[in-house]
């Protein structure tokens, strides 16, 4: 009995060591400096217009000139590179899903892409009708986005890995002095590190083995262990029936000074319990309902 009280009393003791030690680690980390990006917005949760197609063509400038129309805080978009190097706005590498054309984005020019119906298969009665055929919308360079929205806040997806995109973004950026209004993120931790190599000085989300990294520490109470080289996390609610965005998550971002953009937001009664969280950004395909769902907020 006594030495089962004594091995009782070392695990407790050593218990109380553990947990003192992850308490220090955590208060002694500091929150990283709030990049500049972050600065020019004086609300929140974000209204971030997730480049998908349920009011409007998919990355278009149809689409980027409604939002921005509507009033959304941010236009989100993904890029690709043509044949010759310019970079354009277009979620997949091929165009097949998007438009009238087939093959790869990277075996044509600017131009060539340019000759293209951005919005020949974009529906909003499952295929009935495609009621902007024809009506000269195509895949946008990066370019005439800038010059079109040189105030507007944007999220530019990289998403092609090879060849690197970082070099030629990060010229266009610096060119169009957009580095105080343009976040990055990837879903290749390769190009996200190249991307921060090139261009420190804009803001980047984390990569997917970043944002694997802070979950299971953060689980582990030791998020406070961790030096981010991003500043903001986009994230969806779960993966693989795993919770990820709950109030502890949300603390331990927020005592960091890391942004949470959650993805993919439609359902209202999803956007209220985000917005109820204070989630610092909802990224959604219906920008309309979450609007007005912020707006009656303001109005109560």
């Amino acid at each position: 009995m006594t030495t089962k009280k004594a091995i009782l009393k070392i695990m407790v003791i050593l218990i109380g060591v553990l947990f003192s030690l992850v308490l220090i680690i955590n208060l002694a980390q500091q929150p990283i400096p709030e990049h500049v990006y972050f600065q020019q917005f004086d609300k929140k949760p974000l209204v971030i217009a997730h480049a998908g197609s349920d009011l409007y063509p998919t990355d278009t400038m149809y689409a980027f000139e409604h939002y921005a129309a509507m009033g959304v805080d941010i236009l989100e978009m993904d890029t690709n590179m043509t044949k010759d190097g310019k970079i354009v706005v277009i979620h997949d590498s091929k165009l097949d899903r998007t438009t009238d054309g087939t093959g790869d984005i990277s075996e044509l020019t600017l131009e060539e892409s340019q000759q293209y119906d951005a919005a020949y298969w974009w529906t909003t009665d499952d295929g009935e009708t495609y009621p902007l055929r024809g009506e000269g919308i195509v895949i946008p360079s990066l370019r005439t986005v800038f010059e079109t929205f040189p105030e507007y806040p944007m999220i530019i997806e990289i998403k092609q890995e090879s060849p690197s995109m970082a070099i030629p973004l990060c010229k266009l950026i610096r060119e169009y002095d957009m580095s105080e209004r343009v976040l990055v993120p990837s879903f290749s931790d390769t190009a996200i590190n190249e991307f921060r190599a090139a261009c420190p000085e804009v803001a980047t989300a984390a990569s997917p083995s970043e944002v694997k990294e802070f979950v299971i520490r953060n689980f582990l109470l030791l998020s406070g262990t961790i030096k981010p080289k991003y500043q903001e996390l986009q994230v969806p609610e779960a993966r693989d029936g795993i919770p990820i965005v709950n109030r502890f998550f949300l603390w331990s971002t927020g005592r960091m000074n890391i942004d949470v953009h959650i993805w993919t937001i439609n359902d209202s009664g999803e956007m209220q319990k985000f917005i109820d969280m204070n989630v610092d950004g909802i990224m959604t395909d219906r920008t309309d309902l979450l609007i007005e769902i912020l707006n009656q907020s303001d109005e109560d």
